[in-house]
């Protein structure tokens, strides 16, 4: 029955984070209800390991048909890397109090601002180009990356709305250039959790067989539907994130 649970958390996961991001919303929540008597560790370290082959999986269908320019991405994923795992080695040293008790009104904010603006997102005008286009993406994959580690609920959300809000992306390539620096960011969690000691492999893995069918589903989906769809299911996981960080920041 356990397995059963996690299972079906991970594909729903993997299908929600495909899309927007926000797959942990469902997959963490579940890992520490069944795995109750499991270090809080132990289960980001699973939960990296079950979700960054479901990215990765998702990545490699959006970049089938979504062409980016690989010259910005690799580096910004670079700095995410690099960056996620700084603030992964700093969170074991420094709590991200203020943090939390800040992110609700921040996603309330981007919520408030996607809602007003209706063509946000909808057409992929980009703002900048060259190498200023990718010293800023490299500036982007280095905070969000760096709050991945530190903290990380809202990854690959906020990584979405950056790329529509500042660069001009649609949410469809928003999208894909999210995955990718989602799986950077989560390949340098796994590689500190991992050498930690902080995984459980066998339990990781099967739920990521899950994670990956659910992240295929998911990238299918936001492909087939475009730009439309991912901004509606952006709000959405948006408004699940508000209401989780405000419960974790104030009433637990």
């Amino acid at each position: 029955m356990d397995f059963l649970i996690l299972g079906g958390a991970a594909f729903l996961a993997g299908l929600v984070d495909a899309v927007v991001g926000g797959g942990g919303l469902i997959q963490v929540p579940a890992l520490f209800s069944v795995m109750q008597g499991t270090a809080p560790a132990t289960l980001l370290g699973t939960n990296k390991l079950a979700s960054i082959w479901g990215t990765s999986v998702a990545a490699a269908n959006y970049l089938r048909v979504v062409r980016l320019r690989w010259s910005m991405v690799l580096p910004a994923a670079a700095m995410a890397f690099l960056l996620s795992f700084a603030g992964a080695f700093l969170v074991t040293h420094i709590p991200p109090t203020y943090l939390r008790k800040s992110l609700p009104f921040i996603l309330f904010a981007i919520a408030i601002y996607t809602f007003k603006k209706k063509e946000l997102g909808v057409r992929h005008t980009p703002v900048f180009s060259g190498n200023k286009e990718t010293l800023m993406a490299m500036a982007a994959g280095a905070l969000i990356g760096f709050y991945d580690g530190f903290f990380g609920p809202g990854t690959g959300s906020f990584f979405v709305f950056i790329f529509v809000r500042t660069f001009g992306f649609d949410f469809l390539r928003a999208s894909a250039v999210a995955k990718i620096l989602n799986v950077a960011c989560n390949g340098a969690a796994l590689l500190w959790f991992g050498y930690s000691g902080h995984v459980i492999w066998q339990l990781g893995l099967a739920m990521a067989v899950c994670g990956v069918l659910g992240s295929i589903t998911g990238s299918r989906l936001a492909i087939k539907h475009g730009s439309a769809f991912v901004r509606k299911t952006f709000l959405v996981v948006v408004g699940c994130l508000i209401i989780k960080t405000s419960y974790d920041a104030f009433f637990k």
